[in-house]
């Protein structure tokens, strides 16, 4: 799972994937603002077919948060 999430980070974000690690945050080490992690979301929502509360939003912050959030919606692909 980690290393799709990876390319899809890198392509939402216009990164390269080897900026991205599993510690990543997305604000402090990407420079992503609120529009980047919301068409993030949205990425994700499409790739893995789940939805992702607003409420949620505020916990992903990290690659690792965002992975270990798939996989307590049963994810794990």
């Amino acid at each position: 799972m980690l290393e799709k999430l990876i390319s899809i980070i890198a392509e939402q974000l216009h990164v390269e994937e080897t900026e991205i690690k599993p510690e990543t945050d997305f604000k402090a080490d990407l420079s992503a603002d609120s529009l980047d992690l919301f068409e993030l979301v949205m990425a994700l929502e499409e790739e893995y077919n789940v939805e992702i509360p607003n409420e949620d939003l505020e916990q992903l912050t990290t690659v690792n948060a965002v992975v270990d959030y798939l996989k307590k919606k049963g994810i794990e692909a």
